[in-house]
């Protein structure tokens, strides 16, 4: 079992998406998306334009792993194909393959310029064990702050078996589920996105 840690920069309700049941992350973040395995945990602290770096935003226990096929076809995730709605469009269920075998990306909260980054990922996370705090986030503990990524990537080799099992006992203590809405939960559609994620 392994933590992947990183800052979320952007907590819009889309990378992660943690509405209809489900956490997952389909979009940005493509080298943990290709390398965590079930049971993992994925973590997303704070930045120091949002909550702040030492603030629990969200965290995930990886349950399943598809492809972007896989993800696109399957009805327990229908309702993350990008519609009208404040947390509709923030939708994660944007690849799929047209008729000639092309990825393509529904219009969505994402721009179209991440497409290569994104799909470089080859997997979505997904996890019905989840925590997300949103603008609710959570202070991390200080005998957990080992786990926290500061700057850019992410963070895993470093952190030992002892450091997760600490921190499962830890957020294994917190409410399940949506706790707060995402900090840039704007009450109309938002422009999509030029930075990169």
């Amino acid at each position: 079992m392994k933590l992947y840690s990183y800052v979320l920069r952007d907590d819009s309700g889309f990378a992660p998406n943690p509405f209809w049941n489900y956490s997952t992350l389909a979009c940005c973040k493509p080298i943990i998306r290709k390398r965590a395995e079930l049971g993992d945990w994925i973590v997303g602290s704070g930045s120091m334009n949002n909550m702040g770096n030492n603030k629990l935003i969200y965290a995930m226990k990886v349950t399943d792993k598809l492809t972007f096929e896989q993800y696109a076809k399957d009805k327990r995730f229908e309702n993350k194909i990008p519609s009208n709605g404040l947390r509709e469009e923030r939708g994660d269920n944007i690849y799929s393959k047209n008729d000639k075998g092309e990825w393509v990306q529904r219009p969505s909260y994402h721009s179209k310029r991440h497409q290569e980054h994104d799909l470089k990922g080859e997997y979505v996370l997904i996890s019905d064990h989840f925590y997300y705090f949103g603008r609710n986030a959570i202070s991390i503990q200080e005998e957990l702050k080992q786990i926290i990524k500061k700057g850019p990537g992410h963070k895993s080799k470093s952190i030992s078996k002892k450091d997760i099992e600490k921190f499962e006992e830890w957020i294994e203590k917190q409410p399940q589920g949506i706790q707060g809405e995402p900090h840039e939960f704007e009450q109309k559609s938002p422009k999509r996105k030029k930075g990169k994620c």
